[in-house]
């Protein structure tokens, strides 16, 4: 019996810490932009809810928080105390060098004491340099953050769904073209992952986003599916939704790139329309139509419409995007789009 429960234990654990090799692209605090390859285990999200153990391979993007490390709350809670009570300029001095050599760690707490309503007062009357702002302001400058940064990790599952919590990891190495990275978690802003799916038969959802995933869009515009098409492999994508493109004139567009305007009451279907047709040829997309291509370096547009049946020309990662030439944030609405592998 105690054998049988220590080859479980074994098998549990083994399971547990396996590791898939993925593409990811990293995008600095400081701007800076890492893209290689490395090693991931399914990520253990430590949420308000209890613990989840999330598939990497489920996994698309992930938004680090600045997280709270406790073993500086007091710390930063004692000169904050300070800074909102105390006139003397050289006691607010040694508060204010003290927080901000805490850094991006003390920005938490600082979000706290804000949002208390207790610290609000109409009653300071301080107007010298060391404030509370300032040093907020001083740590975001050295840290190179603009913008507030979400206080959890924030894990997009499946390219659709969107879960915070903690990943709890300190670094990520990443083997890349110059060589192999070691980067620490708190100098991450955003991670985009990868995991490859060999070619095989089955079904996968993904979900275009037309305030990103425009063709035109050179930050991120194709969504990487991560799918492994081989030459000759059969696949369909099937669409649905509706999107409003900000880039022509709010129109509206439906997957096969069918449009309506603001002031119209019918939709307009593009010229030479195909509800089913094979390889994505002849001429150029529609704005608005679902379009794919195969492998990352290619720069093919290939039509995929609301409903496309084909075979792979050549093997390669498949992506998928909203084709548009113009890239407008304020885009709105999404496509649904349903794969299917064959063999």
């Amino acid at each position: 019996m105690k054998k049988l429960f220590l080859l479980l234990f074994v098998i549990a654990n083994g399971f547990g810490i396996a590791q898939k090799q993925a593409e990811v692209s990293l995008d600095l605090l400081d701007g800076n932009v890492i893209k290689g390859t490395t090693s991931l285990a399914d990520i253990e999200l430590v949420t308000a809810f209890g613990k989840l153990q999330i598939p990497i391979s489920k996994v698309s993007h992930i938004e680090i928080g600045i997280g709270k490390d406790n073993s500086v709350s007091e710390k930063v809670k004692s000169n904050l105390k300070i800074l909102s009570t105390s006139t003397v300029d050289d006691t607010r001095k040694g508060a204010y060098n003290d927080l901000v050599k805490v850094g991006i760690k003390a920005i938490p707490f600082i979000q706290d004491f804000y949002n208390d309503p207790k610290n609000v007062s109409g009653e300071d009357t301080y107007t010298g340099e060391y404030t509370i702002d300032n040093a907020l302001s001083e740590i975001q400058s050295s840290s190179n953050i603009s913008g507030d940064l979400p206080k959890e990790d924030i894990l997009t599952i499946d390219n659709i769904y969107v879960m915070g919590g903690n990943y709890n990891f300190t670094k990520l190495d990443i083997k890349t073209e110059y060589g192999n990275l070691s980067v620490p978690k708190e100098k991450i802003k955003t991670i985009d992952i990868t995991v490859a799916t060999e070619p095989g038969s089955g079904e996968y959802t993904f979900k275009l986003n037309a305030t990103k995933h425009i063709s035109g869009n050179t930050n991120g515009g194709w969504l990487k599916t991560g799918v492994m098409l081989k030459n000759g492999q059969r696949f369909s994508l099937q669409s649905n939704g509706e999107v409003i493109m900000a880039s022509l004139s709010n129109s509206k567009y439906k997957p096969d790139g069918s449009s309506k305007a603001e002031t119209a009451t019918e939709w307009t279907k593009p010229y030479g329309t195909t509800e089913d047709y094979e390889g994505g040829s002849g001429g150029y997309p529609s704005y608005g139509q679902v379009v794919y291509r195969i492998g990352e370096s290619t720069t093919e547009n290939l039509k995929a419409g609301a409903k496309f049946n084909g075979t792979a020309k050549k093997s390669g990662m498949l992506y998928i995007s909203i084709y548009e030439t113009v890239y407008n944030a304020a885009n709105k609405g999404g496509y649904n789009v349903k794969l299917s592998l064959g063999k």
